[in-house]
Order: structure tokens, then C-alpha cells, then sequence
């Protein structure tokens, strides 16, 4: 242990090993911040199951779901069942600040919590909308997108709140009264983003598949469900450990993702707490929303068959 260094209840180790491979910080910059932003990173992740991309000296990032055995019991969790490996799943409940700096002494950087509570599970908190930009593009094209979501969710009476998502893209976040059912939310993202897309075909798309962009920015509507989504204020494994950091909608033109790093939130935040701020109130989603988003097909699956489509059309050719 570095110094028998304890905080908040934790002891730590090898605070002074760079976090990861051009990084440009420590694990105690972690740890610091991680300590600054404490309770603003805490109100998004509080009462959701956490899954967690650790870094380990010398090894690739991973996401840990998983609660491994020597996690201190003092660690709240909650026990999903995931249909995809057929078993029931322990995920942390990172309800406070001890346990937020435990994971920060795994190592763990990134911070991605579910869209639900597991106190209500499944039902969604939040709709989430990803804007990612093709390769060549930039964040402006990012920004584009998400202002054309905001239009499509205004035309519905709707609004969300904007941040980066500490890569090269944005979030839009749609908070929605409690009682939605995953399949009616999914459904309602899908539409927004559909009609996001007929508002300006040449500037964002919904398609799937990756050869079928051309170079737009994918309005991605498939985190929905029992998807998670790098929370506000989540460092990420990116060169000078970006952060996902809250915006305002006028700030966009303005800003870079490169501006928010482990390093330069804490002058930008203060006491602050910009996400709070500019999340609307919980909103019901309209009827024609979710009823339009039923007849489009759900994306994975309709680009799977379309895969098996294009593949049975290569061998035939």
C-alpha cells in the first residue's frame, strides 16, 4: 500500500503508476477526482447496476459486470438475471462515496449504469439517444445530429439534456415518467430517431450497418432495455482521459470533447452541477411516439437478417 494512504474508509495502492498507456495521469489523479466529483457522479449512478471498464497495468480495458469475490461486503449490489449467458449476474450498486473511490482503487475509469433503478427494474428512467460520427467526420457533425433529435423531440413537446459522451460523440437524455415499459421506450427512441432522420436525411441516418452511412452521423436508438450508457461525469480510457461532461444546448458550437479531461473538469465544474440543472422534468411519452416506433423493426435484428441477406447474395454471386 503507497504510504498506507486511506480515504473515505479505503485503503489504497500504487497511487502514483500511470493510469493506463498515454493516459497522461496517475491513479491518484483518479482517485482525486473522482473524490471532487463525488456526489454529482453518485446521483447518476446511485440505485442503478453498474458495470465498470477497468484497466489493469500492461493489460487491455475490460468491462466488469460481475462483482468479483473479494469485493468488501460492505458494497451494495443487486442480483440480474441476464439472458445472454443464462445466469444470474451480481452488480454494484454504487450508492456512496466509499464504494465510487473502492472502484477507483480497482481501477476501474469508466462508470456505465443502466437506464433503469433495480429497485424498478426494467422500467427505463430515461430515453437515450447516441449520436456518433462516421470516420472522417468531427464533433461538429456529432452536434448536428443532436440538434436535429432535439427538433424531433420538441415537434413532440419533448426535451433532453445534452453532454458528451467523453469519445467523439454526444447523448441526448429524455427523462420519462415512471411506469414505461421497455418495449414501449425502445420503441419511442426508435421513432425519434427516425424522425430526426427524415428532417435531414443528408446530415444523420438510423442505419445500422456501417456501409450504409455514407459518412453521416448514426443516430443510434438502440440504447434502450438493459443497454448502459457512460454516465455524466464518467472519465473514459481515451488519450488524456476524457470525461463525459454535461452542456448546455447553446454551449455546443463552442466546445471540443478534448475540453473535459480528469484534469480541467474541476475548474470547469466548481460546485456546480450542470447535469442536475439541465435535465428537464420527467415527461410522458406521446402515444404516436411509441406507436410509430412499433412498425420500425428493431435494428440489431433487422441488420442481422440483412447481413444473412447480403451474405447468401455474395455466395450466389
Amino acid at each position: 500500500m503507497a504510504g498506507g494512504e486511506v480515504r473515505h474508509g479505503v485503503g489504497l495502492s500504487s497511487l502514483d503508476q500511470p493510469l493506463f498507456d498515454g493516459a497522461g495521469a496517475t491513479k491518484r489523479d483518479l482517485i482525486d477526482y473522482l473524490e471532487f466529483v463525488g456526489e454529482r457522479l453518485l446521483r447518476v449512478v446511485r440505485g442503478r447496476p453498474l458495470s465498470v471498464v477497468r484497466v489493469r497495468p500492461g493489460q487491455e480495458p475490460f468491462m466488469q459486470k460481475n462483482l468479483p469475490k473479494y469485493t468488501p461486503e460492505w458494497v451494495s449490489r443487486t442480483v440480474v438475471w441476464a439472458d445472454s449467458s443464462r445466469r444470474e449476474i451480481s452488480y454494484a450498486l454504487c450508492d456512496d462515496l466509499r464504494t465510487l473511490i473502492w472502484f477507483g482503487n480497482q481501477r476501474a475509469v469508466e462508470y456505465h449504469p443502466t437506464l433503469y433503478l433495480a429497485e424498478s427494474a426494467p422500467e427505463p428512467t430515461h430515453l437515450v439517444l447516441d449520436l456518433d460520427p462516421s470516420p472522417g467526420q468531427g464533433f461538429a457533425d456529432a452536434v448536428a445530429g443532436a440538434r436535429l433529435i432535439r427538433q424531433a423531440l420538441a415537434a413532440d413537446g419533448l426535451a433532453g439534456a445534452v453532454k458528451t459522451s467523453g469519445s467523439k460523440g454526444l447523448h441526448v437524455f429524455v427523462p420519462v415518467v415512471p411506469g414505461v415499459a421497455v418495449e414501449d421506450a425502445a420503441a419511442a427512441t426508435r421513432a425519434v430517431a427516425a424522425r430526426a432522420e427524415r428532417i435531414d436525411p443528408g446530415v444523420g441516418t438510423t442505419a445500422f450497418i456501417r456501409e450504409d452511412r455514407e459518412g453521416k452521423v448514426f443516430l443510434d436508438a438502440t440504447r434502450a432495455g438493459g443497454a448502459t450508457v457512460a454516465a455524466a461525469y464518467s472519465p473514459r480510457i481515451r488519450g488524456g482521459v476524457t470525461v463525459s461532461f454535461p452542456l448546455r444546448w447553446g454551449d455546443l458550437d463552442d466546445v471540443a470533447p478534448g475540453d473535459f479531461t480528469l484534469r480541467s473538469v474541476r475548474g470547469l465544474l466548481g460546485d456546480d452541477d450542470p447535469w442536475q440543472v439541465e435535465m428537464p422534468v420527467p415527461q410522458l411519452i406521446p402515444a404516436d411516439l411509441i406507436e410509430e416506433g412499433h412498425t420500425i423493426p428493431v435494428a440489431r435484428v433487422q441488420a442481422m437478417h440483412e447481413g444473412k441477406r447480403r451474405a447468401r447474395a455474395r455466395r450466389d454471386d
